[in-house]
């Protein structure tokens, strides 16, 4: 085929070109691309072209198919990227780190049961209950100095057995 004819059969066939690549793609400068990219693969492929009956279907046909290649590409390069890329949001973690946080704990309960009452006690309001030094001392009539003493004794035995 050549330049002429090409031409005369396919040039007037870019406005519909457009306006399905416009429908497509929602962007103006999209659109143009996607039917400068049509026009030249259609030329490329212009030998092959002689015995077509409806050149503005094959051509609009021609553009749907550059359109889904090209939007399978942009998916498959946003599904391959690598994962060193992502980033886990702060309350977000993996099922091996909460399995294991979820057994720490359960450790550490049981060791706070062999503790011997007082100091069970006292670990349990400031640690897990979350308790000020103050409010424990209200309610166990110990000294702030005595309640210290007892959970760092506390802790440290629990440490102890961990080891």
């Amino acid at each position: 085929m050549e330049a002429s004819e090409f031409k005369r059969l396919f040039l007037p066939c870019s406005n519909k070109m457009y306006l399905v690549a416009w429908r497509l793609t929602h962007n103006r400068q999209e659109a143009e691309d996607l039917v400068q990219e049509t026009m030249l693969k259609l030329w490329t492929q212009r030998d092959n072209l002689n015995e077509l009956k409806n050149c503005e279907a094959f051509s609009v046909r021609t553009l749907h198919n550059i359109f889904i290649d090209q939007s399978r590409k942009k998916h498959l390069a946003v599904a391959d990227s690598p994962p060193e890329g992502m980033t886990l949001k702060a309350n977000e973690c993996d099922a091996s780190e909460i399995m294991q946080q979820k057994e720490t704990g359960i450790i550490v309960t049981r060791l706070i049961a062999k503790l011997p009452k007082q100091q069970r006690n006292i670990i349990t309001l400031k640690d897990i209950d979350d308790f000020s030094y103050e409010e424990i001392a209200q309610q166990t009539g110990l000294s702030m100095i005595n309640i210290r003493v007892h959970l760092s004794r506390a802790r440290k035995q629990i440490r102890l057995w961990i080891r």
